[in-house]
């Protein structure tokens, strides 16, 4: 599949919130939500030492074993993404496409099921807002859709508000609701 670059993405403002918990780096609160934390999970009887990698490599064919080997075997989630890019002409699975969002939701699945005190943080988290915060990494377009960037907003009782459609917190969210209902 050829490399396109990746469309303008629609990003909505929504407000901050007093309460809300935000993804950044794994050493920070938030971290745990990060696909970068390190929580190994297991997929089709492979190991992974974070979702990052797998979700990377779910983005090639399932036949591909030299691209989703390579991406599989670091330890750093840093070193599995880049390597990923070094295989980017051989993704079957565009970047940023709903098929990327479900990949996405699964490696979260995967990650709550194999790490009970994640699943447990996510019900006690509640209804907070929970924000992928790329505003240290700028206005890109996945910057844009995974997370979103602070905005001034005189408006917003915080004096800014969101920017972006925070996918990844928005994966989460819908992932807690259904827990929630779960054990409600």
């Amino acid at each position: 599949m050829p490399r396109v670059a990746p469309a303008p993405v629609d990003a909505p403002s929504f407000p901050a919130t007093a309460d809300q918990i935000l993804i950044r780096k794994v050493a920070e609160p938030g971290g745990w939500l990060s696909n970068m934390s390190p929580h190994p999970i297991v997929y089709e009887g492979l190991k992974w030492w974070h979702a990052e990698a797998l979700f990377q490599a779910l983005r090639f064919a399932s036949d591909d074993e030299d691209a989703r080997e390579a991406v599989r075997e670091p330890r750093s989630p840093m070193k599995a993404k880049m390597i990923a890019k070094r295989f980017r002409a051989r993704q079957v699975v565009a970047p940023l496409s709903d098929q990327d969002v479900e990949n996405l939701g699964l490696c979260l699945r995967l990650k709550m099921d194999a790490h009970g005190e994640v699943r447990r943080k996510l019900i006690a988290s509640g209804d907070r807002l929970l924000v992928e915060d790329c505003s240290a990494r700028g206005r890109r377009v996945n910057n844009l859709f995974w997370g979103a960037v602070r905005v001034p907003n005189d408006d917003c009782a915080f004096g800014y508000a969101w920017e972006g459609r925070n996918m990844l917190g928005r994966l989460w969210m819908e992932e807690r609701a259904m827990l929630q209902t779960l054990i409600s």
